[in-house]
Parts: structure tokens; C-alpha cells; sequence
């Protein structure tokens, strides 16, 4: 089946090209203030070639037309996420088992007892990012006898946010962890009262600690690493982007690990658009770095399916403050000097770049450097630079971005992470971290994103509903009305704002004749679901050029054929990534009361078990459930 079935469409003339590609009976939002409104598009050459109803779209019907039928769904410009690790995501995307949306520390505990059955000797189950304990029903994270139970001899490490990791006993064992390995800077290795380690790692405040553990597992080859990356796109199109700026980071180093990317692209074969940074990854060596990739690649490099932007997140090791909530904010010594040069070097060759910053105050010192470099004229200048993160940027500061022609990325961390953030700083500074409504106010360019996979979801519906609610995904509310954003706004930052950052809001972002023919029809209607629907948000049918790169439901079958899933043990072959969760309705109560139910009678039995009541006794968490 090259289509869905559809009635009322003749083809066309011969007058214009027929389009490769024609979605009708839809409700396209194109996010154009010009026609903001359209039920049909068509898609020839990779670009969109008329908006309208179907009169407007008739002409472009030929014979060898692909035309879908919407059946009245919603249509969106596809969605960018300004920052989302893609390029290391999709190198280990296979061998990770995803907790993401899992609701009940029960169930993601059951998945990795049933994984560990399935792993080979020597590979390690890892899940890494995109959970958070509150999002669980027990509200609370696995201890290491849990996972040891789990899996008494395959290696698990489970890293939680930038905060810590667990690690069951063969996971200590084969990292080489001992009573006499020292804490590494930064970090923490709990040990017991013996000395020897515990499995639990502190990121104190430095994550380092967690990311080189889990370096020292098993990685892919070069075959698998294509498949892998295959698959993680497929993935990110199941929630309809369709472009994604890559922020580079720690362990991901140019050219190698950029390698299976660019192979992709030579071949016709990404299924996301991707603008990639450049980030320097040994510390003393940044400026080293920086000047030989200047001298050998040049921002722009590349096509509309993967382009070098400019570098970062990082410039210099000694700038970046790190984001762990539960620790106090780092105190950052001296480290202007290599700083300035970084950004010299940058700005006089024409290279963006964009700067890893979570404190106002690592953020005040960074642009009291542009203010200085701006009195030669660096600033403000053509190539775009931007604050990833900013999550408590002040007024002034915000204000100071905007005068030296900057812009800010955001990425919905505290949808996981918020919880830690308002125990440590309190409520009323939460309600405005980071400030987006007064961003905007500004006038600078503001894009939003994940910052995924290590610790934010890349699902981008979950970012949408915090930036629409204000809530996390243990349903915290953090923002009050004046900081939260109306649903077209918060898609604007998913589509032009992307767009903008990387100098391609003339291509994509929107619908509109000319522009890529880059767009999602979804599931649910985003701009009538409920708030907590939001978040269960999926694409049906995701379109990147005018290819379908990504189809389920009605649609099945009309997305490009993917390499078979390897390794055959990967925990996505069994599990897939995110977790789907049912939404929440009227219909599910009687599901939800009966999963209440079944809680109540494991907290009995745990109970019976240590003796805390008789066998006999009945134990309700409520008088409901006293059945």
C-alpha cells in the first residue's frame, strides 16, 4: 500500500508538477501568521508546493502521487529540538533499557529482572536518563539490593538525572571499583562501614563521576552503531521531529563518533535533520582544539540534512557550572583568561557557539567577557552564540544577552529535576526558574528543547506540557500563569525557534510554500486535549522532505523499511523506548482503582513479611479499597 484510500481527488492537468507527497482532510496549524490555517498540503521536491483546501491542492495530483488521508487529525510543522544529544543517543541507543514514562518503580524493577536474563555474559543492562523517581507511583528510587536482586551477575548501572548512580554488585566488579579507589574530583563513591564500595555514586556537584563509570562498558561496532542510530531516529520521528540540534558533550568526540552520522547522511539514509557543535573534550586543550578545527571545517559545512553550527556547549572545561540540584551551586575559580581566548578565536573566525550555563552568576561573568571583547567590535556580531540552559538568569542579565545579540535555549530539566530544585531554593524562586515569559519579553531569540537522553525524556510533548502547565512530571506545580506560555507559543519555540538558531527560519519552522515539507500529524490534537493529555501526545505519521519517516495506526506500513534491531538481546527489541503511557481519562478510573488496589495488597504482603502485622490482617492505604 503506496496510500491511504481516498475519494474526491482527480488527478491533475499536467499544468504544474505533481506533487510526491499530498496530505488532505486535515487540520493544518502552519504556524504562518499569512494563512495560519490550511486542510491540505502538498510536498514536491522535498519542498511544500501548495497550502490550502482541496480546489487549492487539485493540480498537484498526478498519477504517481503518494496521498494521504489525515481523517480530520491535526497537523503541526514538524518539531526541532534546539537541544537534544542525538548524536550519542543514537551511538548507545540499543543497548539502553528506557525508563522514560514507565509509571511504577514495580514494573520498571520487573523490566530489568526480565533483561537480565536476556543479556550476555560480559554486556552490562544500563539505563541512563529520562526518569525521574517522581514520576513512579512509590515516588521513590530502586536501592542496590533491589538491583542486585534484580540481577545477582549481570552488571546494572542506573543512572538518576546528574545526581547519582546505582550500581548492583557485578556492576562494581566490573568497573573496578574498591575500597582503595579514590574519589575522583567532583565525585563521590559512597563506601559501607567495611570501606568498601556501596554501588552508589554522588555527583558532587561534578557528573563526570557517573559518565566515566559508564564509559568503561561495552560499546557497539561501527555496523551497530549505523542500526543503533537508525533505530534512535526512527524513535525521535514516533513523536514527530523532524530536526534536532545536536550540543555535542563529554565522550563524544570529532571526528570519530560523528562519523556514523555523516555516513548516514552521505547515504541518503538520516530520517532527521541534524546541525551538529563541535565540543573540546580534554581540559587544558580547548584552545588547541578550537584552532585546528578552524583551520580544517567551517560552520555551514554540510546540507539542509546535517550542518556544522559552531562549538560548545562547552569552550573551556573551567567555565561550566554543573546543574545538580541537590548540591549546592558549584563556585567556579578563575577562569576568564582561557575563556576570552576561546571566544576570540571564535567570533574573529565567524564560528557560533553556545554556552553550557545553569547560574546567573557563571552567566555574569561570561558576558562581562563579551562586554569587554564587544569594545573591538566582536560584539554584537553575525554569527549567532546562545546560553543553553540559563535556569536562573536574571532580569539584568537577560537584558545584557539582548544588547550583545545573543539568544537562550531552554530545556524542560526541571520537569525532572524541579522537585530538587524548590528543597533546595524554595517555591518562589522555582516559579521563575528559568524565566521564560520575560525571555521573550527581551526580544531575543528563544528555542526549546530536552537536553536529552542523560536526564531530560526526548520526548518533546513532555517539554511542551511543562512549558504550557508549569508542572512536573510528578505533577509539582512550579510556574504561576505569569510564567507559563499558551500553546502556540510554546510550539513557536519548537519550530521557529530552532529554526532561528540555526539560521534557517527562512526554511523551516512553518508551513508555507517554499519551506522544507517537514510536519507531523498527530494522534491527539494539541490544541484541544486536555493539560495532562499533553504529555501522551504521539505522531501518527511523521513527513521530513516529503519522505514518511515515520507511520503507525492507520498509516502502518508507509514509512521507509529499517535494518533489523541488533543486537537480538537489545533491551528495545523487547521494550522499545519510551513507555507508553494510557491517557488519562473517565474511562481509565475503574484500570487506576484496581492498580491502587493491587498496590494495597503488596504493601500488605510486605508488611506480613517483616512481621509488622498477623497473616489474617487486612491492611487498606484507604477505606475505598477495603473490598
Amino acid at each position: 500500500m503506496t496510500s491511504m484510500p481516498v475519494g474526491g481527488m482527480t488527478p491533475a492537468d499536467g499544468t504544474v508538477k505533481p506533487a510526491d507527497l499530498l496530505v488532505r482532510n486535515a487540520k493544518v496549524f502552519t504556524g504562518d501568521p499569512r494563512r495560519p490555517e490550511a486542510q491540505a498540503v502538498a510536498v514536491h521536491g522535498g519542498n511544500i508546493v501548495a497550502l490550502g483546501d482541496d480546489r487549492a491542492v487539485a493540480p498537484y495530483v498526478g498519477t504517481e502521487t503518494r496521498v494521504v488521508d489525515a481523517l480530520g487529525r491535526r497537523v503541526l510543522p514538524g518539531l526541532n529540538d534546539s537541544h537534544l544529544h542525538v548524536i550519542r543517543g543514537g551511538l548507545n541507543y540499543v543497548l539502553e533499557l528506557r525508563w522514560d514514562g514507565v509509571p511504577s518503580l514495580a514494573q520498571a524493577l520487573a523490566m530489568l529482572r526480565e533483561q537480565a536474563g536476556r543479556t550476555p555474559a560480559g554486556q552490562w543492562i544500563r539505563v541512563v536518563g529520562g526518569w525521574t523517581a517522581d514520576q513512579f507511583a512509590e515516588r521513590r528510587m530502586p536501592t542496590v539490593s533491589e538491583l542486585n536482586a534484580a540481577a545477582p551477575d549481570t552488571p546494572v548501572f542506573v543512572l538518576h538525572l546528574y545526581q547519582s548512580a546505582l550500581m548492583n554488585r557485578a556492576a562494581v566488579r566490573a568497573a573496578g571499583f574498591t575500597r582503595d579507589t579514590p574519589d575522583p574530583r567532583g565525585g563521590q563513591i559512597v563506601r559501607g562501614r567495611d570501606g568498601e564500595p556501596t554501588g552508589v555514586l554522588l555527583a558532587a556537584p561534578s557528573a563526570l563521576i557517573l559518565y566515566s563509570t559508564l564509559a568503561k562498558a561495552p560499546v557497539l561496532g561501527e555496523d551497530d552503531r549505523r542500526t543503533s542510530t537508525r533505530h534512535f531516529l526512527r524513535e525521535l520521528n514516533r513523536f514527530g521531529l523532524t530536526s534536532a540540534i545536536d550540543a555535542a558533550g563529554g565522550f563524544q568526540n570529532f571526528p570519530d563518533n560523528y562519523r556514523t552520522v555523516i555516513d548516514l547522511a552521505r547515504t541518503g539514509e538520516l530520517s532527521l535533520r541534524i546541525a551538529y557543535h563541535l565540543f573540546p573534550q580534554t581540559a587544558g586543550q580547548e584552545i588547541a582544539d578550537l584552532t585546528r578545527w578552524i583551520d580544517t571545517v567551517s560552520p555551514a559545512d554540510g546540507d539542509e540534512w546535517l550542518r556544522l553550527r559552531g562549538a560548545g556547549e562547552n569552550l573551556t572545561w573551567a567555565a561550566a557550572d554543573f546543574e545538580n540540584f541537590s548540591e549546592p551551586r558549584p563556585e567556579l575559580g578563575d577562569y576568564e583568561a582561557e575563556f576570552e581566548k576561546a571566544v576570540r578565536l571564535l567570533m574573529e573566525n565567524g564560528w557560533g557557539f553556545r554556552l553550557h550555563a545553569t547560574y546567573d552568576e557563571t552567566i555574569r561573568r561570561d558576558l562581562a567577557v563579551f562586554e569587554k571583547l564587544a569594545a573591538d567590535g566582536l560584539f554584537p556580531a553575525g554569527n549567532c552564540w546562545l546560553f543553553d540552559h540559563a535556569e536562573t538568569v536574571s532580569d539584568a542579565s537577560l537584558d545584557r544577552i539582548a544588547a550583545l545579540g545573543g539568544a537562550v535555549s531552554v530545556q524542560n530539566r526541571m520537569s525532572f529535576q524541579g522537585r530538587a530544585f524548590v528543597e533546595r531554593y524554595g517555591a518562589d524562586v522555582a516559579a521563575r526558574t528559568p524565566p521564560v515569559r520575560r525571555m521573550l519579553g527581551t526580544g531575543i531569540t528563544v528555542a526549546a528543547g530536552t537536553d536529552a537522553t542523560r536526564v531530560s525524556s526526548y520526548n518533546p510533548w513532555v517539554a511542551l506540557h511543562w512549558l504550557v502547565t508549569g508542572r512536573t512530571v510528578g505533577d509539582l506545580l512550579l510556574y504561576p500563569p505569569a510564567n507559563r506560555l499558551s500553546r502556540e507559543k510554546a510550539l513557536e519555540l519548537y519550530t521557529v525557534g530552532g529554526a532561528r538558531l540555526t539560521g534557517e527560519e527562512h526554511l523551516k519552522g512553518i508551513l508555507r510554500e517554499g519551506y522544507f515539507g517537514d510536519l507531523t500529524v498527530l494522534s491527539d490534537d494539541y490544541f484541544t486535549v486536555t493539560d495532562e493529555d499533553i504529555p501522551h501526545i504521539e505522531s501518527v505519521l511523521t513527513v521530513v522532505g516529503g519522505r514518511i519517516v515515520y507511520a503507525a495506526a492507520e498509516y502502518e506500513g508507509l514509512d521507509e523499511t529499517l535494518p533489523a534491531l541488533r543486537p537480538e538481546w537489545s533491551p528495545v527489541a523487547r521494550f522499545g523506548g519510551y513507555h507508553a503511557t494510557p491517557k488519562p481519562s473517565g474511562a481509565r478510573q475503574a484500570d487506576l482503582i484496581a492498580e491502587a488496589v493491587a498496590e494495597s495488597e503488596r504493601h500488605r504482603q510486605w508488611r506480613v513479611a517483616r512481621r509488622f502485622i498477623p497473616e489474617q490482617q487486612s491492611m487498606p492505604l484507604d477505606p475505598c479499597f477495603d473490598l
